[in-house]
């Protein structure tokens, strides 16, 4: 099954491609050694992530839009915050980006963090993989935005975009040091409200080589995503980015953030949190920590 599954989704079955990240997705037998034989792949991935409010979906339609324009075939990942009683998708991005949805280049799967502290799904990185065989030019993950998710996201995307809005001007020169350094590109969204322009010279400062680690330039892009402003600039710094050679130190550190993650995710393969709570459900208000002692 899985054999065929592969097959189909390298030669471009759509549906396939749907049924296989399902079955990763819920692990069904088989789907590691699946996984193990995956071929290598040089699809780039963008990973878009930013502040609640900061337009990311807005952002990534019109990307996409300015992708078919040239085209590509795109493949987009939306990643959902999920409830934490039930795990199911609370904002839906099922129903937005619809004018894609039966778009014959572009292929969109929405999926719930599952209760991932992080913001991302517990098998992005899996998922991401699984679709980088499926011959798309691009590959697009959205992230929730927010915790973690930020940080989690530079180790699986090739090319990190963060998104924020001109009302965190103040807000520029306390930004979280992770934040500035995972950014390949940032993008000021929504930059036709009062104060774009001096939030984007702070941003400039802040990421100055006197004040910011990085060697490396770190393009800056005002777009307004609704009004599609600035999203060829945007797709072009992108390319950009991604046609550098990325064997840096720093390639290497996010190849072992993401073998961190799925060694991880193999060690706690055993523990089921449905099962998990029944068992907190019967403690009662014992003491949690004396709980856990007997999976350590």
């Amino acid at each position: 099954m899985w054999q065929e599954l592969l097959k189909d989704i390298q030669q471009g079955n759509v549906k396939s491609l749907a049924r296989s990240i399902s079955l990763v997705e819920n692990e069904v037998e088989g789907y590691e050694l699946f996984l193990q034989g995956l071929p290598p792949s040089s699809t780039k991935i963008m990973g878009i992530t930013g502040p609640p409010g900061a337009g990311k979906s807005t952002l990534v339609d019109a990307l996409i839009g300015e992708m078919v324009l040239q085209h590509k075939k795109i493949g987009v990942v939306c990643v959902d915050p999920s409830s934490p009683f039930n795990l199911g998708a609370l904002l839906g991005d099922r129903i937005r980006m619809s004018e894609w949805y039966n778009h014959p280049d572009v292929f969109i799967r929405s999926l719930a963090t599952r209760g991932s502290l992080g913001g991302l799904h517990p098998k992005i990185i899996e998922i991401a993989d699984v679709m980088k065989t499926a011959g798309f030019d691009h590959i697009i993950i959205e992230t929730v935005g927010v915790g973690q998710s930020e940080i989690e996201i530079a180790g699986l995307a090739d090319t990190t975009v963060v998104v924020v809005v001109p009302e965190a001007g103040d807000e520029v020169q306390t930004m979280k040091a992770g934040l500035m350094e995972i950014a390949d590109v940032f993008v000021v969204n929504k930059a036709d409200r009062p104060g774009a322009d001096a939030f984007v010279k702070n941003l400039r400062m802040m990421l100055a080589p006197a004040f910011h680690r990085s060697t490396a330039e770190i393009a800056i892009v005002k777009t307004v995503a609704s009004q599609k402003e600035g999203i060829k600039e945007l797709f072009k710094k992108i390319l950009a980015h991604q046609q550098l050679v990325q064997t840096t130190d720093r390639k290497y550190w996010l190849l072992a953030e993401k073998a961190y993650h799925l060694i991880q995710q193999h060690r706690m393969a055993d523990i089921n949190k449905t099962e998990l709570k029944k068992q907190v459900q019967e403690m009662g208000d014992g003491n949690l920590y004396q709980f856990i002692r007997k999976y350590q």
